[in-house]
């Protein structure tokens, strides 16, 4: 392939991922009346129409589409191979995103990031908080963060934590007008603070296991939130239990600002691991930074 067609395949992904064209040709460094000219260009040679352009905006055509999908991989490889290159440097460098929730930042990423970021001051770092569960090739991550190892097949996953666990707690103020659960079926009677999940909208069924017996249970109560801070909160003000993971409230339970009950329905879980493609070169500074978070307790 001429050097020539290289160039024309990656203006024409980059418009088709930009979906504008004038973003696109900012982000080529060159003009909008040059660019159009090598769409143009490679639609002519291909014999097809590769973008439909509106007033507003630029779309694939299904030609397009099919063209996509054969180059995105390929490109991708090749930008994978070209950053593997810098291990040829006497220091690692590079940018490196990674998608998490706010949870494994916090516990887990940021106290590795704090002392190796000192020590590689080229290796650049972007920690996107998110708790949903989103597609890391399509939106352009190079690694992502989540519980457990239900990766899909094509995802290697390297275990960067310890196992987890969840606990239910209330206050003491709670429990002196309620009574304490001893069955999970006694929690329908109580008030619960619910977790509004951001991926999918819906309310978050409280896992439980014991023996091997596994339970998804639907809370009732007059809260809900989408972060677990203001859920500890809340059962701190006596508003109500919440379930969450047992790191954050282990110095309520510590000094009694909470109470835990059915600890023996909370078994731990395998702890977060960091996935990223199979088919990805890691550059000299991610393999750093996956050699760095690797669990060895």
């Amino acid at each position: 392939m001429r050097r020539e067609e290289l160039v024309d395949l990656n203006a024409f992904m980059t418009v088709a991922e930009e979906q504008n064209f004038t973003r696109a040709a900012a982000k080529l460094g060159t003009s909008q009346s040059a660019l159009s000219h090598t769409i143009r260009r490679l639609e002519s040679r291909l014999g097809v129409r590769l973008l439909t352009r509106t007033t507003r905006n630029v779309a694939p055509t299904d030609a397009g589409e099919k063209l996509l999908a054969t180059l995105r991989p390929a490109l991708d490889s090749i930008r994978s191979e070209l950053a593997s290159l810098s291990a040829l440097r006497e220091r690692p460098a590079g940018n490196i995103r990674i998608t998490t929730s706010e949870h494994a930042a916090t516990t887990v990423l940021w106290p590795v990031l704090r002392n190796l970021l000192g020590e590689y001051p080229e290796i650049n770092v972007e920690l996107a908080i998110d708790s949903s569960l989103i597609d890391i090739v399509t939106e352009r991550f190079d690694a992502g963060v989540r519980l457990g190892e239900a990766l899909a097949k094509d995802m290697v996953a390297v275990r960067i934590g310890p196992d987890l666990r969840m606990a239910i707690v209330g206050s003491p103020e709670y429990f002196a007008k309620h009574p304490k659960p001893i069955i999970p079926h006694d929690l329908a009677s109580q008030r619960c603070i619910n977790l509004r999940m951001l991926s999918g909208g819906g309310l978050y069924a409280w896992e439980l296991e014991k023996e091997a017996r596994e339970l998804r249970v639907r809370v009732e109560g007059q809260l809900a939130f989408n972060n677990v801070n203001m859920i500890v909160r809340a059962a701190e003000d006596g508003y109500g239990l919440g379930f969450v993971m047992e790191d954050h409230v282990s110095q309520q339970l510590a000094d009694g600002r909470l109470v835990r009950v059915l600890e023996d329905w909370c078994p731990s879980f395998p702890g977060y691991h960091l996935y990223y493609p199979s088919r990805r070169q890691p550059s000299a500074a991610f393999s750093v930074l996956v050699d760095a978070l690797r669990y060895r307790g």
